[in-house]
């Protein structure tokens, strides 16, 4: 038996296209009709910005919206869900959800990308211990990454406050070369994230966490000087594939 997988697919949309693909070249599959039944839910402008709630911006919270969209991707047949965004993960957003969905008796299985990035690093890169973090500034401001890390024994490593509002976030949300508004990596967008990993990798980072679903359409390499890049969405792609049914999930290939 296999499990259909929701994903909501808004936050952003090229983020939630870029886990739609990973999910299908993680599969075995022969051809179309071994492939698993996958619901994308793109509603972006139903689901307020993550980033903007955190830093106060604004005063909806997105957790409401996540639940809304959850329940209907579970009338529409899904029993997996899943969100490829990190800043949604945050407390304040997802404890909001998973109440909202306690309150509707939902009983979808909604998979935490975040829990499952840590669990991804102990099993496949038990050496490394020192992780840096490159994310929204939302994640950034509620430390999100690292009360995971820790809690695992590992070191979180963040950029300094001026790298991470002069090159990380603009990298991500700049209407001219940020990669929301492009859909991929710019040269200004690159350049800046290079500068911010090389930062990391000063600081001690053994491996760089790509803690922003938009970073891994311009950090495309799996590793740069023999740091490792860890991919959220990937992980998570191969998370949902293993619940939903694990004889289908394509063997791991350490970068």
């Amino acid at each position: 038996m296999m499990k259909t997988i929701g994903v909501i697919a808004g936050a952003g949309p090229f983020a939630g296209l870029d886990l739609l693909k990973k999910i299908f070249e993680q599969t075995i599959a022969d051809g179309d009709a071994d492939h698993l039944n996958v619901i994308g839910w793109f509603a972006s402008g139903q689901l307020p910005d993550r980033t903007g709630f955190l830093l106060d911006n604004s005063k909806v919270n997105p957790g409401h919206a996540m639940a809304v969209q959850t329940l209907a991707l579970e009338k529409a047949g899904a029993e997996l869900a899943a969100i490829p965004c990190n800043t949604a993960h945050a407390p304040l957003i997802f404890d909001r959800m998973h109440a909202e969905l306690h309150e509707a008796k939902s009983k979808i299985q909604f998979v935490n990308m975040l829990q499952e990035t840590v669990a991804h690093i102990r099993q496949y890169h038990g050496d490394l211990s020192r992780i840096g973090i490159l994310s929204t500034t939302g994640t950034y401001r509620v430390n999100l990454y690292p009360l995971y890390l820790e809690q695992a024994g590992l070191q979180a490593i963040a950029p300094d406050e001026d790298v991470q509002l002069n090159l990380v976030h603009p990298a991500i949300y700049d209407r001219l070369y940020g990669i929301k508004a492009a859909g991929t990596g710019t040269e200004k967008s690159r350049a800046d994230l290079s500068t911010a990993v090389d930062h990391l990798v000063k600081k001690g980072a053994q491996a760089v966490i790509l803690g922003c679903t938009e970073l891994p359409l311009a950090i495309t390499e799996k590793k740069k000087d023999g740091i490792i890049f860890l991919d959220p969405t990937l992980i998570l792609a191969r998370a949902l594939i293993r619940e939903a049914a694990p004889q289908k999930l394509r063997p791991y290939q350490l970068p």
